[in-house]
């Protein structure tokens, strides 16, 4: 499996893993799938620290990275929220974490000091990947997210990325 920078022939794949996630995962709170134009302007983000990255399987992406600004305000621009989402048939194979690998690498090159991700609970899988990586938990929030006529606690995942 190639881990590489996303391309715009990628983005129907990208597209079709996220909107799985929509429609029967709580790893997002969308809703409603969002158009192919959301995750191009993902692809063509300018800002340091935003990376959008793919796992390659023969020509096919089956998973992708990205992070991205956490708060608008200049004073935030040293620390980005990341996420990492996978195809039914990536799950299980370590390609989840050879993503946030790279990502972290990325940022680490970048100069970006905090990595931040949001795990929607129950997931014991993102949480164990969190952990794997360095992340430690902040803590929950509770009944945060709506979604499939529930109440969804999400719990909150901080990386330094700063060396000694």
């Amino acid at each position: 499996m190639l881990i590489r920078p996303a391309i715009d022939s990628d983005l129907p794949a990208v597209k079709a893993i996220y909107d799985e996630h929509v429609h029967h995962g709580i790893a997002t709170f969308d809703v409603e799938p969002p158009p192919l134009d959301y995750w191009r302007s993902r692809l063509e983000s300018p800002e340091l620290g935003d990376h959008f990255l793919v796992a390659d399987a023969d020509g096919v992406a089956v998973g992708y990275s990205y992070s991205s600004a956490y708060r608008p305000r200049p004073g935030y621009r040293f620390t980005r929220e990341t996420s990492v989402y996978l195809a039914d048939v990536a799950q299980g194979r370590g390609t989840g974490r050879t993503l946030y690998d790279a990502l972290l690498t990325a940022l680490r090159t970048d100069g970006v000091r905090t990595a931040l991700a949001v795990v929607a609970l129950p997931n014991p899988a993102s949480q164990a990947l969190h952990r794997a990586c360095g992340f430690t938990s902040l803590g929950v929030m509770h009944e945060v997210g709506w979604k499939f006529e529930r109440w969804i606690d999400t719990e909150w995942w901080e990386l330094s990325l700063a060396g000694p």
